[in-house]
């Protein structure tokens, strides 16, 4: 059996893996050891490049390149003392953030409370407070059932383990709830969505 893991591994990723996407430039930025020591400087309280020199144990040449390459990147500023550029990395984080996701109420508090308890077609978890649990209860039978349609109750579990999966809730709770609030009504093991739920 080999010993060296670099040797036996593939460099293709598996099929059910996708490819890295292209690596960010401010990763890329601090792949330079120099240029993360400066950084780590600068964001410990080092204010000038001699105190960078000192405290990241960089040559003063290097020292230099690495606050050159991170000033033109705007990471640091230089405006009377070495300082993290911290409004530069919050722009960039709201720019690589997810949009949020849309549930298609028109709503924009209904929308507020589905965002907070239903992500991906998934339910995080059920509000205790009541108001924000019938929204969300209201939501889950009108995204999984549709309006008078008759659905056996197997097929109810199985829609609702779905909306389940990684929850503290299970289906038979959230069934006893839609049934309970008139979302679905049951008769000899049948349930269907009233057109008016």
């Amino acid at each position: 059996m080999p010993t060296d893991l670099s040797a036996s591994a593939s460099t293709t990723p598996p099929a059910d893996r996708p490819s890295a996407p292209p690596t960010d430039p401010l990763v890329g930025l601090f792949a330079e050891e120099s240029r993360a020591r400066a950084f780590a400087a600068v964001a410990l309280g080092a204010d000038t490049p001699a105190k960078v020199v000192e405290r990241a144990g960089l040559s003063p040449r290097d020292a230099t390149v690495a606050l050159r390459r991170l000033l033109s990147q705007d990471v640091i500023t230089d405006d009377g003392g070495l300082a993290v550029a911290y409004d530069h990395f919050r722009q960039r984080a709201r720019a690589h953030r997810a949009p949020a996701e849309n549930h298609g109420s028109g709503d924009e508090g209904t929308e507020a409370v589905l965002r907070t308890f239903v992500r991906g077609g998934r339910l995080v978890r059920l509000p205790a407070q009541w108001q924000r649990k019938l929204i969300v209860l209201r939501h889950i039978a009108e995204q999984t059932f549709e309006p008078g349609v008759e659905y056996p109750e197997r097929i109810v579990n199985e829609k609702l383990r779905a909306w389940c999966e990684d929850a503290p809730v299970d289906h038979a709770t959230l069934r006893r709830y839609l049934v309970d609030l008139h979302h679905l009504t049951r008769q000899h093991g049948v349930y269907r969505r009233p057109s008016e739920a």
